[in-house]
């Protein structure tokens, strides 16, 4: 399960998109944000990319223990929709 470190910011969004991004490709499908204290919109910015790749690849991704103060920033942003979005999953019938 891919970790994030205690900030997810501005100051280092970019290295933390790109190590879950390859955690993802590489078949990761959890996301684990208890040791996250510090956000910024960065944060909410970087869950919506990795959602993006797990969309296009068709698979689940499940963010857990994610912290009040990110929620809070989903919610001002009004993106929790995206970031919830129920997933394309192969293992289910299509009707």
């Amino acid at each position: 399960m891919f970790q994030p470190g205690a900030s997810l910011t501005f100051d280092n969004a970019k290295t933390t998109l790109n190590a879950g991004l390859q955690a993802i490709a590489e078949g990761q499908n959890e996301i684990d944000f208890s040791g996250l204290i510090t956000v910024d919109s960065a944060a909410v910015a970087t869950m919506l990319a990795w959602r993006r790749l797990a969309v296009a690849r068709a698979v689940p991704l499940v963010f857990h223990h994610v912290p009040e103060n990110l929620h809070s920033l989903i919610s001002l942003y009004d993106v929790a929709a995206l970031i919830d979005a129920d997933m394309v999953r192969n293992d289910l019938p299509h009707h």
